[in-house]
């Protein structure tokens, strides 16, 4: 058995504590449905315009087929190998894999309920998507005329019939394949045969037909109506579709020791993995159904999921140019304090520490700073972590151009990094051919943490600068993820950052780390010890206070040790977006935890960790943190994260007093968890506050530079509203 299936890629089984029950734990994969449900209720949300509610509607689609294709292809591969680790709350493989069959089918089915009422509500927008059953009833002979003709040309020559039969064995359907079975009966003699057409990969899933009037029909319905095209001579007498995941996780192996090679060849392998899911047609014939079922669904598991399969790609209708129809456009900021400095990255970076939050404020300046760096004939070396930084990567560009000018430029590429292996190993080859020095860092664990090292001679000495993100280096996820960028000059934090890049380009253990915290080093210990430290103040009668924000919370001994300081007395809120094992609420266990979710127009990501340090929050003397690693047991033992204390004031305060405020005041896109499980939206009250409209209209307090000194107000945010 593979290291990858003994973990089973599941946190759990690095639980340390033999108490397993779900009286103190939430299960992780339901927790994480119950996630995709509430992204689910933000397509029903009136308040949001007709397109982005579709938008989120795809999402879900997208969100629900990832979870399968890694979470539940995990769970399938220890029942399959009777392995019986059980989660934390005490369930055995085969019984989360119960518990989530009957879940994901719901969620399932109210996506084909949102997918009605939202159609129907496009349809009174004067956007239109036809159904083969309707083609001929909504559309004007010349329109008809207009497909005929599309699918002659540009769908019928890329597509291949293949008929099912002793000499023609069941093809290989790839992951997220979509496809269509036919049974036909030859009209010359009565002879029935199967036939089967694959959407070929690449191939646009919808057709707009042209003329201002939006009016897609999907390729699959294109199939179905323009079948005689494609079977002349025969009858159709039944037509279904189907659609099939696959396991998409990639296993390392212990021998693995060319790691470019080794990912070259697993990611072909992913897309012949084992089959997950396969999507049925609502109202298939039962004699496809069986066939597809005996070829494909032996140990799938097997759903009629809807008129409409592949809810994600409805997200290709969303471009549609309908703008009264979506958000209203947003245009982020670039701070004020670069500016004031002449757009001089480094000069503005050393007079003070800057925080920036995206998308608010724009992810251009991380590319001025990177920019800068590679033009500077002062500059000598620049070291920098690449997890995911998307297709059209201004970063890489800027790498490139450092390397090409002579800088020493070090690039540490995660190839690990899941669904964008592929997009990264591109990436290292182009590195490398500039001069870059590409590094992958540990075979076991991912570098999932985000800095940028500069070092620039500066009056004889070099100088080192930083920038630590909580989110990844790419320009596009930046305009909707909400996230914090931090720059500093801070010669301890230089020397931390130096000896972090050692680490992974080394191996060498770092040894006096002055300001930074790592994983798997150290990171989930100096939590514990800030928790136990609210411990004692809440036992020696000072205010104790823990706000802490992330996108997950799952690991047992964090979530022991928030149990243990609730009972002692420490007010405990927390902001996870996502996933959370910790049950709040509960007398005599976690009466004093409050969680809260906020889903709305972003994607709440960033890490931020708050101590009161004695004092009622939010004060000066706070211990507070930003980190990439969310509070899961392969953060703290499987990746190199960081995570680093903001002691500058104005940075100290933007976090805390600011964007950690505006999370727990937030009512209009909050929903809170209770002991039971349940997700309940969040009061609105008498004074509603939307955390996403006030960052829009405010500027942050770190980059208003001298124009907050010079009467440039932010407004104050109160916990009393």
């Amino acid at each position: 058995m593979t290291r990858s299936l003994r973990q089973a890629r599941l946190d759990s089984d690095d639980d340390p504590f033999e108490e397993r029950d779900n009286e103190r734990y939430f299960n992780r994969e339901l927790s994480w449905l119950a996630f995709n449900r509430r992204v689910l209720e933000e397509a029903c949300n009136t308040e949001h315009p007709l397109l982005e509610r579709l938008r989120f509607l795809s999402i879900s689609g997208s969100n629900l087929d990832e979870f399968f294709m890694v979470r539940v292809a995990g769970l399938k591969g220890q029942q399959l190998l009777d392995v019986e680790a059980r989660s934390a709350d005490g369930l055995t493989p085969s019984q989360q894999l119960s518990a989530i069959t009957t879940e994901a089918d719901a969620l399932l089915a109210s996506q084909q309920n949102v997918w009605r009422d939202i159609r129907h509500a496009l349809s009174a927008s004067d956007i239109e998507v036809l159904s083969s059953s309707h083609m001929d009833s909504r559309l004007s002979p010349e329109d008809m005329a207009w497909l005929e003709t599309h699918f002659r040309e540009q769908i019928f020559p890329v597509i291949t019939p293949q008929a099912l039969d002793p000499a023609h064995p069941f093809p290989f359907i790839p992951n997220a394949g979509l496809g269509v079975m036919f049974d036909l009966v030859r009209l010359s003699d009565d002879e029935p045969i199967r036939e089967l057409v694959i959407v070929p990969n690449g191939m646009a899933r919808f057709v707009r037909l042209p003329g201002e009037s939006a009016r897609y029909i999907a390729v699959e319905s294109m199939l179905k109506r323009f079948s005689i095209m494609l079977f002349p001579g025969y009858r159709v007498d039944g037509a279904a579709e189907f659609r099939v995941l696959r396991d998409s996780d990639i296993e390392i192996e212990e021998e693995a020791e060319d790691l470019v090679r080794y990912f070259a060849n697993a990611i072909k392998r992913r897309r012949r993995g084992r089959v997950i899911r396969l999507e049925l047609e609502t109202g298939m014939p039962e004699s496809l159904a069986r066939v597809l079922k005996e070829e494909l669904g032996e140990q799938a598991l097997v759903t009629e999921s809807g008129s409409f399969l592949g809810i994600a790609d409805l997200g290709k209708i969303v471009d549609e140019d309908r703008p009264d129809l979506k958000f209203v456009p947003f245009t982020p900021r670039f701070p004020e304090r670069i500016r004031e400095f002449g757009g001089d990255c480094f000069a503005a970076i050393s007079a003070k520490d800057i925080i920036v939050q995206h998308p608010y404020e724009t992810f251009d300046v991380v590319l001025a700073f990177l920019k800068q760096a590679a033009n500077d004939p002062d500059v000598v070396a620049i070291k920098q972590t690449l997890y995911r930084a998307g297709k059209q990567s201004a970063v890489i560009n800027a790498l490139i151009q450092a390397a090409e000018a002579g800088k020493s430029v070090t690039a540490v590429v995660e190839l690990k990094a899941r669904f964008d292996e592929e997009q990264n190993l591109l990436w290292a080859s182009a590195l490398e051919r500039a001069g870059v020095q590409v590094v992958y860092g540990f075979i076991d664990w991912k570098t999932h943490a985000k800095v940028s090292m500069v070092v620039r001679r500066e009056a004889g000495q070099f100088r080192t600068y930083c920038h630590f993100g909580t989110g990844n280096y790419h320009p596009v996820t930046a305009k909707i993820y909400t996230d914090l960028s931090f720059f500093t000059a801070n010669p301890a934090v230089g020397r931390d950052a130096a000896r972090l890049f050692n680490y992974i380009t080394g191996y060498v253990e770092p040894e006096d780390m002055e300001r930074i915290v790592l994983s798997p080093r150290s990171l989930r210990a100096r939590l514990i010890e800030e928790i136990d430290a609210e411990i004692a103040h809440a036992r020696a009668g000072r205010p104790a206070t823990i706000w802490a924000k992330m996108n997950s919370l799952v690991d047992p001994a964090i979530i022991e040790k928030l149990y243990e300081a609730s009972g002692a007395g420490v007010q405990i809120d927390l902001v996870v977006r996502g996933i959370c094992c910790l049950r709040p609420r509960v007398p005599g266990l976690s009466e004093n935890i409050r969680v809260k979710s906020i889903i709305g127009r972003f994607l709440e990501h960033s890490r931020i960790a708050v101590f009161g340090n004695g004092q009622t929050l939010p004060n000066d003397d706070a211990h507070v943190f930003i980190s990439s690693a969310d509070w899961m047991p392969r953060n703290f033992d499987r990746r190199v994260e960081y995570m680093l204390p903001l002691e500058s004031g104005t940075v100290h305060d933007q976090v805390l007093d600011q964007v950690m405020v505006a999370n727990l005041i937030d009512t209009e896109q909050s929903w809170d968890l209770y002991a039971d499980g349940s997700y309940r939206r969040t009061s609105i009250g008498d004074k509603p506050f939307n955390l996403h409209r006030y960052f829009m209209t405010n500027p942050s307090l770190s980059g208003r530079g001298a124009a907050l000194a010079e009467g440039g107000e932010v407004p104050k945010l109160s916990l009393r509203r």
